[in-house]
Order: structure tokens, then sequence, then C-alpha cells
């Protein structure tokens, strides 16, 4: 896939290119700026000191014994000797601890904090934000989020978006494109929910032996999940079925087809779970989004009414659809409507014949090979 081939660098029926004058910018585009913004923005605004679920019982205090702690309004500082996991050499750093009480106010233990950035810490995703905090917005915020350590994170998610995304969104159009890349991100979460609960319970039902299971997760329940590539996962999956023999280049220099591609990082993730290797978390949730991107772009019909929350006023939403139903037929020839505009009728919809014979070119071919009026065609099904 050169340049050239880029959705977004093509000129569409009326010879205009994405991006300029009197277009609108793409939902893949908006994707990538919210995402660049958030990282910038959030690098800064102050740190805040967030539990990370390990804590210490004081001495006499039995925790099987502690209902679920709550946190005190006190914060104690201290340093200890800790082990780098990657060097094995042991260094002092700084810690925060806050006092742990139970219900009465009688203090229990110690809570070990650890440093976020500001949207991070409100936004990151969790088995425990999610049960214990009620955190819903969190399925979604959490996908806007990445690593400031590792810059790596944001830059691969977001080339992934900026080669893939376009692709996708041409075949699916703005609206069912952004209910398919947040539901993949959704569902990303939802895996990584699913497989560390199954790890957390396991654990404490039948022991440490549970945890030599595979395909779990058994990483503490507040372990923080952050990025875009659960939904990147789902746009992958949707590119290889859209255009399968497509030849992308890895790392810009080896040519791969791209469901070759697709299908090999998925299997990536499963052997990460399967051995509970590094980033064991995150992989879960590529496998979510990986799932949900095969399941969804094969059956785009279920994205309408993702947005119904909104109402009349969302375009995929089945009253927008009756609405678009009925101008259409007050602008058909003939009608007192189309009279008095003196208007030509709007194209009725699309035949499923004609939509099968352009998905079967787009696999075979690429799509490159499609001509502006077959671009049309695909552009006013996703409309529909």
């Amino acid at each position: 896939m050169g340049l050239a081939d880029r959705p977004y660098l093509r000129p569409d029926a009326a010879g205009h290119h994405f991006g300029a004058a009197g277009r609108r910018i793409s939902v893949s585009t908006w994707l990538i700026i919210i995402c660049v913004a958030v990282f910038v923005l959030d690098t800064f605004l102050p740190l805040r000191w967030v539990p990370t679920g390990v804590w210490t019982p004081a001495p006499g205090v039995d925790p099987s014994l502690v209902e679920r702690p709550r946190l005190g309004d006190r914060v104690v500082e201290s340093r200890r000797d800790v082990v780098d996991p990657r060097t094995k050499q042991v260094r002092t750093v700084d810690v925060r601890e806050r006092v742990l009480e139970d219900r009465s106010g009688k203090p229990i233990g110690m809570a070990l904090l650890r440093p976020m950035r500001f949207i991070e810490s409100w936004g990151h995703f969790s088995t425990d934000e999610l049960i214990h905090g009620w955190g819903w917005w969190r399925v979604i915020s959490f996908q806007f989020l990445h690593d400031h350590s590792i810059l790596v994170h944001l830059l691969f998610n977001m080339m992934g978006l900026w080669f893939f995304g376009p692709l996708v969104e041409s075949y699916l159009g703005g609206k069912r494109f952004l209910a398919f890349y947040l539901l993949c991100g959704i569902c990303g979460a939802l895996m990584y929910l699913l497989l560390n609960l199954l790890g957390y319970v396991g654990t404490q039902l039948f022991g440490p032996v549970f945890a030599r299971m595979p395909f779990l997760l058994f990483n503490d329940i507040r372990t923080p999940l952050i990025g875009a590539s659960a939904g990147v996962f789902g746009v992958l999956m949707a590119g290889a079925y859209l255009a399968p023999r497509q030849i992308v280049l890895l790392f810009f220099i080896i040519p791969i087809r791209f469901s070759v591609l697709a299908y090999c990082l998925v299997a990536l993730s499963l052997l990460s779970l399967a051995f509970s290797l590094r980033n064991a978390g995150g992989e879960a949730a590529h496998l979510g989004g990986a799932i949900a991107g095969f399941y969804f772009i094969r059956h785009p019909h279920r994205l309408h009414g993702f947005f119904d929350i909104l109402g009349r006023v969302d375009p995929t939403s089945r009253s927008a659809k009756a609405r678009r139903s009925g101008s259409r037929e007050a602008g058909l020839p003939g009608t007192r409507e189309a009279r008095g505009r003196g208007s030509a009728a709007r194209p009725g919809p699309v035949r499923g014949e004609e939509i099968d014979r352009i998905l079967d070119k787009i696999r075979v071919s690429g799509m490159a090979s499609l001509t502006n009026a077959e671009r049309q065609t695909l552009r006013d099904a996703a409309s529909q």
C-alpha cells in the first residue's frame, strides 16, 4: 500500500481530496487529534497519587476478617528498598502510603500509592474501578490515554489508525466507523475484565496453584489499562477482511499481506496470554478488540443505533433512518415536494448484489481497483 493508495489521498467522485477546502476531517483523523491532544495536555498537568490496591495490614489485624477498607485522610511518606525487575538491582525510593481505616474509623493498615497522570487517573480502566467505583465511563475514556513513559505506545497506535483507519471508514462511513472503533475498544476492556475476574476469583477459591492456568490474568484488580490498541486491533481485523491480499510494509521494509499481518498479531496476543508474558493484560484487550472487529465488519448493520442515546440527533439511529427514507420519498419525481423544489430524485437503496460484487473486487484487487462510481456506491450504502 503506497501513499497514492491511501483513501484519504485519493480523489472522490467529485475530484476532491480528504482535507481539501470544504471537506470535513475524517473520523480517523479526529481520533488521532484527540489522542495526541490528551497526551500532550496530560504531560503538563499535576500528578495524582492513586492507590494501587496493595495494602499492608497493621500489626495484629487479620486481613481475612476485614471488610473492604476505606482510605483515611492521612498520607505517610517513607523510604523503601525495592528490586528493579529489569536490572535486579536494589535501589531506595520514596514511597507514599495512605492510612486504611475500617468502617468505625480505626486504622487497620497502609495502602501503597503510585503517582499517575491527572487525566489518566480519572480515565484509566481497571477491574476495581468498574466494579467498586462504578466507573462506567472508563470503558471509553481509557481508549484515548497512553503511557507517557513509552512514547512508541502512542506512536504505533496512531500509525495504525492513520494507515488503516481510512480504509475501514470509507467502507462503513464516518458514523458507523466511530461506533465500530469505540465498540472494539469496549470489547477489549470487557475481555480484560473477564479474564482478570476469572483469575482473581479462581485464586481466591483454589489458592496459588490456580495461578498456573493459561489465558487468565492474575494481576491486581487495580492494575490500570490504557491505550487505543484494542480499537486499532479491531481496525486491523476489518482491514484484513476488506483487503486481505493488499501488500503492506512491516517496519516499512518487509512486504507482507494485510491478512497475514493481522492474524499474526492476534496469534502473538494469544501466545502472550497462554504463557502469561509481559503485558498480558494489554494483549487480552487486543484480543477482545480483534474479536469485535472480526464480527462487526461482517455484520455492519449491528452498528446502527449505537448512539441511540442521542435520539433523533443520531444519523445512525432508526428514527433518523426513517427520516431519511421519508425525505427520499418526498423527493421522488411527480410528488408535490419535488415539483416545488424542481430537484431531481435522490438515489434509492443500493442493491445487495452490487455491494457484494464491489466487496469481492476489494478482496481480490484492493481498494485502489475501484472506480469513482463504485466508491460512491459504497458511500451511498453506508449512509442508508
